[in-house]
């Protein structure tokens, strides 16, 4: 009985800790909508929330791990169970479900979203340009894993390649789109996907021609 009270309480306090860190980023993304993301500060987010600091910073040690967790927000858009006819979709479908998912989980708060992308983008911040690169691979990989896309060897290469050279330019599309349902982003996607299907069926064409001659 100790045992199960204690797994219990255990689990309790996950829930509680989880509860406060969304709270943490939710009042962090509110307050720069007020004064930009680049004002914002860990003590003023710990001020309004009437947490100690101390306790704030054992949650995200520091504003950029805040919006990181923000980013988190649009990982698990992609990772959310999907129609049942989900995989009788082409490919370029499934791709752009899922990019305009990670794209609509961040959709209320685009201008803070750019700020914060800009934020570690700054030249005197090198230190998070190194893991913006991993976290981009790790899009990447995320967006085809869950797009079921199973090529291999060179053909994999290629696509990752193009997918990252696409997500990048539709998120330049995509925080500066005004608008209704994110149209613009939507219709960008669409066009770039259609004429990446058709370079990567050249592709498999000129390959499939190459090894009969």
């Amino acid at each position: 009985m100790a045992e199960k009270n204690q797994t219990s309480k255990r689990k309790t306090e996950r829930g509680e800790a989880a509860e406060v860190r969304l709270r943490i980023v939710d009042t962090a993304v509110t307050l720069a909508e007020e004064v930009g993301w680049g004002a914002v500060s860990l003590s003023e987010v710990a001020a309004r929330l009437k947490l100690p600091m101390a306790e704030l910073v054992q949650h995200y040690r520091d504003k950029d791990a805040v919006a990181d967790a923000w980013f988190v927000r649009a990982r698990d858009a992609v990772l959310a169970p999907q129609a049942k006819d989900f995989s009788a979709l082409p490919a370029e479908a499934r791709l752009h479900l899922l990019m305009m998912a990670w794209f609509g989980a961040l959709a209320d708060h685009r201008a803070v979203t750019g700020q914060m992308l800009k934020e570690k983008l700054y030249p005197s911040h090198p230190h998070h340009w190194v893991p913006m690169i991993f976290n981009l691979s790790r899009t990447v990989q995320l967006l085809r894993d869950a797009a079921r896309l199973e090529a291999r060897g060179r053909r994999r290469q290629v696509e990752e390649i193009g997918l990252s050279a696409l997500f990048l330019a539709t998120l330049r599309v995509w925080l500066g789109d005004d608008s209704p349902e994110q149209a613009e982003t939507r219709a960008y996607l669409s066009r770039r996907l259609a004429r990446a299907d058709r370079l990567m069926a050249r592709w498999r064409d000129k390959k499939q021609n190459g090894e009969a001659g």
